[in-house]
């Protein structure tokens, strides 16, 4: 494929960065091929248990549940913007003392986002724990190039400090373009319980007949291509839940049902039948709940009004 007929260097650069009909580019093969290095498993299971070793409370805080979404990405905004800001004002005279400053706040700013970000990656599945095992590596690299960078500036020695500034930065680049993959390309973060409002037309969804559902177990059911979860309580009170997990697409089905909550089988996120609200983590998002009713001994569910408006 030419770009640029009459460009040939220019589509060697093009062909190693994008993607085209006869393959992906080198950078996009390399990072999808740290999806499948099992070289990474060795570290991966003893670096997971020592962070599921943390309470589940303090590893629910580090998730962000208490704040609706993941709090690793909100967190990461101060390193890299004064660490951005850095490089900037290291090229402006009678500024490199700002600059010192900033790498100081980025570095300080540093420590609580890695915490997070290892709370989240320890509920991964493999091929995302390995590319994130990667991310990593590349953000602790940049941690020790600007705390080296910030010792050279403190020394006096600051062509140094701005050199070893300038790797540093490379090195968080390449550390959050591997973040942008796992979660764009590997859905690592985002809620996997927000398909169904996509997906599921409006209206009343036969779910089945009363008396084909066990009381006090929950069991799986189709409306439309969705999945749900059904559980009947003693009352005959029926609560109807999007079935796959908002962390990742676990089976909330085959969970255990406890205290008017179900604990997802995967990763023991935890939602409230009533209002599907996320009373533990890792998941950070609400799972989606339908309003139901029964009739002549028939179950219908809905998403509540407004959920399935395009």
């Amino acid at each position: 494929m030419a770009f640029f007929p009459k460009a040939p260097a220019a589509n060697a650069v093009l062909r190693t960065l994008l993607p085209d009909p006869e393959g992906p580019g080198r950078v996009a093969s390399a990072v999808t091929g740290l999806e499948r290095a099992r070289w990474a498993d060795t570290l991966i299971r003893p670096l997971r248990g020592a962070v599921r070793s943390l309470p589940s409370g303090a590893r629910d805080v580090l998730h962000g549940t208490w704040l609706g979404h993941p709090l690793h990405p909100a967190m990461v905004q101060v390193p890299m913007g004064t660490w951005t800001s850095a490089a900037v004002l290291d090229l402006l005279p009678g500024r490199r003392r700002d600059a010192g400053a900033l790498v100081a706040i980025g570095l300080a700013a540093a420590a609580p986002a890695a915490v997070a970000g290892w709370a989240d990656w320890a509920e991964l599945r493999k091929p995302q724990a390995r590319v994130g095992l990667v991310h990593a590596a590349a953000n602790s690299t940049a941690v020790v190039l600007y705390a080296a960078s910030l010792a050279a500036r403190l020394r006096g020695r600051r062509l140094a400090g701005r050199g070893l500034g300038y790797a540093g930065l490379a090195a968080v680049t390449v550390g959050g373009a591997l973040g942008g993959h796992l979660t764009y390309r590997q859905a690592a973060g985002v809620n996997h319980g927000e398909h169904a409002a996509a997906v599921l037309d409006p209206g009343w969804h036969a779910v089945g007949e009363l008396a084909d559902f066990p009381v006090g177990r929950p069991v799986q059911r189709l409306l439309g291509d969705v999945p749900v979860l059904v559980y009947r309580e003693p009352d005959d009170t029926v609560h109807v839940l999007a079935d796959r997990c908002a962390h990742l697409a676990g089976p909330l089905s085959e969970g255990e049902v406890t205290d008017g909550c179900v604990r997802c089988p995967w990763h023991g996120s935890t939602f409230r039948l009533t209002d599907g609200w996320h009373v533990g983590g890792p998941a950070t998002a609400p799972q989606p709940v339908f309003e139901t009713r029964v009739t002549e001994g028939r179950i219908t569910a809905r998403l509540p009004a407004g959920d399935t408006d395009l």
